[in-house]
């Protein structure tokens, strides 16, 4: 990479263009963005504090056929030749979404999410169905979530009960996105008839059929997160999509291909949060001075831009995981959580090191920023996603450090090919036999880079740290142990991505930087709780270390910063 105009890390709406994908994918993303920009900075937010419900942009999409085009795998495309599930081109939607508003993106992600175990399912009445939909531009929803257990699968009160040659449905659903208008609402339930794993079902109802009683929207919002009930509605045998354990393995492996879409939500909120943040700060003056002039603004924005460049590297080589992904390779089931934590994560961190610097201007209502400070929030705490996932990626630790396996190179992934593999992904257990290439092989063609060097030193250590027996079930102090760990992970996709596309140094050394400074936090956290050993502390502080100090490095970082001030601001 030579400068941020040539080879940009933030996406910038004018110039993009996705010379990666096909010609088809390329026009929907332009049309997206144009349709966006021509309704205005103005309109966006007036909307949005408002609460205008989004019709005119449900409309855009049926219009142009967007979620129909990128949203129906090709086995249901009747031929359609620009009709696939892409993860590649999704991903590149879902930032662009994430760019303009959370809302938007949200109908888009709650789409993905319903039409989930409806792909999944043996049911090809209700796939043609679904399909007829997408195509008549209805949005989905996935019934899963509950008011009184969260998204405990275990424990749903969605009750179904015999009922002649079908059933009658009795239950409640909270937090389910489009459940306004969605066309399919695929509900997840138990049988009243069936005790256990048996007893689990997916099926698909109407949110317009009269036993269909949409409660409330439980948030003030532009997006409609519904609260609704079935009260007595027919379920028929064509509406069901699973039935027991496979109903269980549906819910999950649904959530693998659609919660993906946070972090490329996170990363569209970033950047454009970040355009607005440096032409603020950088044209402003304070006792004489320009305000970025200041050393811990500069850190700031050095950070913040170091940050979201890793958000999307990790993010980007993820994608070719899961779209290379195979009942035999199943590592992205490591990588997705991580995208889903830890991505998102760093989003919150990236506007908090932002919003330290505009201060109250955060807080205008006329500003982009407002809506990004509000709606980042959202994306980590999705489900508990942070301290659910964490304590999933622990399950992969004993393979991934100790025990490598040989696997065949992944490659980019940007060949429009449908990712059938997504609805076949099989039950969702056996996670602890999951095996993995060495992830040292990435750290060691980076040992250039001063900061990769030192941070590997640290990832290396992380083989040393014995946990006693008592602790696990210390969830406090696993969680902490669990950031370590994803950190290492996170470092070795970075590193994997920057060599697949020639990333500039400079940038890389200030993300690794950044990354020893992470380790070396959670190292000192993990010392600090309760139940850790006097030698997991000695180890803790053994590891502690300042990242390579080069200024001229720095400095050459600040100017790719400095020069996108005022590089984009939306059409008013």
């Amino acid at each position: 990479m030579d400068d941020e105009g040539s080879h940009p890390v933030l996406f910038h709406p004018t110039s993009y263009d996705p010379a990666h994908l096909d010609a088809e994918s390329r026009r929907l993303l332009r049309a997206t963005i144009d349709w966006f920009e021509e309704r205005g900075k103005r309109r966006l937010i007036a909307d949005d504090q408002a609460r205008v419900w989004y019709s005119e942009f449900l409309d855009f999409v049926a219009r142009e056929k967007l979620f129909a085009t990128f949203c129906t795998p090709a086995a249901q495309a009747k031929g359609h030749p620009d009709k696939r599930w892409d993860a590649a081109r999704n991903a590149a939607l879902s930032e662009v979404l994430g760019f303009y508003g959370l809302q938007y993106w949200y109908a888009w992600q709650v789409t993905v999410l319903g039409l989930g175990p409806i792909w999944m399912s043996g049911n090809a009445a209700a796939r043609e169905r679904a399909a007829d939909l997408l195509d008549d531009g209805a949005v989905f929803a996935f019934g899963l979530s509950e008011k009184e257990h969260g998204a405990d699968v275990y424990s749903t009160d969605m009750v179904l009960t015999p009922d002649g040659d079908g059933f009658r449905a009795n239950g409640g659903k909270y937090y389910i996105g489009n459940g306004n208008v969605a066309g399919m609402v695929s509900v997840f339930g138990r049988r009243a008839d069936v005790e256990g794993p048996d007893g689990y079902v997916f099926f698909a109802v109407d949110s317009q059929h009269p036993n269909f009683k949409l409660v409330k929207n439980v948030v003030n919002s532009q997006m409609f997160v519904s609260e609704f009930r079935l009260e007595d509605y027919p379920v028929r045998a064509e509406d069901l999509l699973h039935t027991g354990p496979e109903a269980f393995s549906a819910a999950l492996n649904t959530v693998n291909v659609g919660k993906f879409n946070l972090c490329t939500a996170s990363i569209g909120i970033n950047e454009h949060a970040f355009y607005e943040a440096i032409t603020h700060a950088h044209n402003r003056v304070l006792y004489g001075k320009r305000v970025t002039d200041f050393p811990h603004v500069r850190q700031n924005f050095v950070d913040a831009y170091a940050r979201l460049a890793a958000m999307k590297l990790f993010a980007d080589r993820a994608v070719d995981y899961f779209r290379s992904a195979s009942p035999d390779d199943r590592r992205y089931l490591l990588f997705n959580p991580i995208t889903k934590m830890k991505v998102t994560s760093e989003g919150e961190r990236v506007i908090d090191l932002l919003w330290d610097v505009i201060a109250a201007k955060g807080f205008e209502k006329d500003t982009y920023f407002s809506m990004a400070a509000r709606d980042i929030r959202a994306l980590p705490k999705l489900e508990g996603t942070v301290h659910v996932n964490l304590a999933l990626v622990l399950k992969f630790l004993p393979n991934y450090l100790f025990h490598p396996a040989e696997y065949a190179e992944v490659p980019t992934r940007h060949d429009p090919a449908d990712d059938e593999f997504f609805w076949r992904q099989g039950p969702a257990r056996g996670l602890g036999a999951i095996r993995f290439h060495d992830w040292e092989t990435a750290y060691a063609k980076f040992a250039d880079v001063p900061n990769a060097a030192l941070f590997h030193e640290q990832a290396r250590a992380l083989r040393e740290l014995r946990v006693e027996e008592g602790q696990q079930e210390d969830l406090d102090f696993l969680l902490t142990l669990g950031q370590l760990f994803t950190l290492v992970v996170y470092g070795q996709l970075v590193l994997e991505q920057a060599e697949l596309t020639g990333f500039d140094r400079d940038v890389l050394d200030q993300v690794f930087d950044v990354l020893v400074r992470d380790f070396s936090e959670y190292a000192v956290a993990l010392h600090g709780k309760s139940s850790s050993t006097e030698a997991q502390q000695r180890w803790a502080l053994a590891r502690v270390r300042k990242p390579v100090v080069d200024g001229e490095r720095s400095a050459r970082v600040w100017e790719r910063v400095a020069a996108l001030s005022g590089a984009y601001e939306m059409n008013h």
